[in-house]
């Protein structure tokens, strides 16, 4: 008889580990003065990036529709997170750009994630956090900015 996990465990762990420090990250940012940012709001700013981007392309890195986009980025643009804006380069396109306020939610976003890391890496120990760390690494894609998870559940 096997003292391994049914196969099943290990996907609802990584989500629950997920789920862990995305439900953390939340109730700091909350503490901190953005009590209305969500999980979406954050993969969402982070598409739009510093530059700004357009509602098809942020649909696009997604992986919804420009429509589903264009509701989030309404529901941002009314609590003050982003703002369109004619792209200057070409003045037929709107942009979606990010406020101050959104820079503050994603700076504020990074410092406090460094924190819940550094939380893992007390109770886990630095040595098996890197491992762990490494290890994901080595069973996941390179590409760790992926931000189509909100389309890959729809």
């Amino acid at each position: 008889m096997s003292n391994d996990p049914p196969g099943f465990e290990l996907p609802l762990r990584l989500f629950l580990g997920f789920r862990t420090l995305i439900d953390a990250l939340h109730a700091e940012l909350a503490r901190q003065g953005h009590p209305e940012v969500r999980p979406m709001h954050g993969f969402v700013m982070q598409a739009i990036g510093m530059r700004g981007t357009t509602a098809v392309e942020l649909g696009r890195a997604l992986g919804v529709s420009k429509q589903a986009a264009g509701k989030t980025v309404e529901t941002l643009e009314r609590l003050g997170y982003v703002e369109r804006a004619r792209d200057p380069h070409d003045t037929r396109r709107k942009i979606v750009r990010l406020t101050p306020r959104g820079l503050d939610a994603l700076t504020r976003s990074a410092r406090i994630f460094e924190e819940l890391r550094a939380g893992w890496a007390a109770k886990l120990g630095e040595e098996r956090l890197r491992a762990l760390e490494a290890d994901l690494r080595a069973v996941t894609p390179q590409d760790v900015f992926r931000l189509d998870v909100p389309g890959w559940f729809g």
